[in-house]
């Protein structure tokens, strides 16, 4: 029995090897994803419809009352509700694939050891693009526009993919932490709670004033006033740092405990 001679052989702790297998891996991923409906559902299909119904529903008398058309608020929102479920979705794909030992068979494989949770943090950049891209598109269809510049456009689109790695960092932690404690699934409730107090609806001056700081200086508000700014105009400096401030704090207490809890549960069955 004779074996092919190896073209390319270089050792698998290497940085080439980094690239080469986080790729190969970010692929599998990402096609994996594609064939999953329920993640396909939360990162795609139910933001956009929650779009057009936001709009369909609320969309008039919102813009009425604020003076400005809700529907660079809501697209702004709905990218982001996109890109936060879907990496909640992932994380429930990453507990099913610890439990099915498919983490650790991979472990055993001569691949480099960072390429497993660089491709996973990968490919769910690439999944918030393609979310953002589509979520923007039915936002145009309704009204939205880069009034802003595309330039200024290309940055508003930045901002979920800024965020969705510091949230996709917290959710790979969580996943990774306990193969029993319903970590993720507490989180997608706090999620949700968010998504409810923000200003992607409304301005936050329209909620109560004892509200007002609480909703004005969470994440997705932050976020959101930035990509209004960027795409309708306003203020664009203080909500942009901090929501670069507050990527930077998921990414400072949550990229260890992903990598210790990543390395845990490759090593050992769920």
């Amino acid at each position: 029995m004779t074996f092919p001679h190896t073209v390319h052989r270089f050792d698998e702790s290497s940085p080439r090897a980094l690239v080469a297998h986080s790729a190969l891996q970010t692929g599998r991923l990402l096609l994996r994803w594609a064939r999953d409906p329920f993640t396909m559902l939360q990162a795609i299909v139910y933001p956009a419809f929650m779009l057009v119904m936001l709009w369909a529903v609320l969309g008039i008398s919102i813009t009425q009352a604020t003076g400005v058309d809700s529907v660079y608020g809501t697209t702004a929102l709905i990218t982001l509700v996109g890109a936060m479920f879907g990496s909640l979705a992932s994380g429930l794909t990453l507990r099913r694939e610890w439990a099915d030992g498919l983490l650790a068979r991979f472990w055993v494989l001569p691949v480099h050891r960072w390429s497993g949770l660089l491709s996973r943090l990968t490919a769910e950049l690439v999944r918030i693009a393609i979310t953002t891209v589509l979520i923007v598109a039915v936002g145009f269809a309704l009204g939205f526009r880069f009034d802003q510049g595309l330039v200024a456009g290309i940055a508003m689109m930045c901002v979920p993919l800024m965020l969705g790695l510091g949230f996709a960092t917290m959710v790979t932690a969580l996943a990774v932490l306990s193969a029993k404690a319903p970590l993720v699934e507490l989180l997608s409730l706090f999620a949700t709670l968010l998504m409810f107090f923000n200003s992607g609806f409304v301005p936050t001056s329209a909620y109560p004033g004892w509200l007002q700081s609480v909703v004005g200086n969470q994440p997705m508000s932050c976020a959101v006033d930035a990509m209004k700014g960027l795409s309708l105009g306003g203020p664009v400096a203080e909500p942009l740092t901090k929501t670069v401030l507050w990527t930077l704090a998921a990414l400072v207490l949550f990229a260890y405990p992903a990598v210790r809890g990543y390395r845990r549960a490759a090593g050992t069955p769920a």
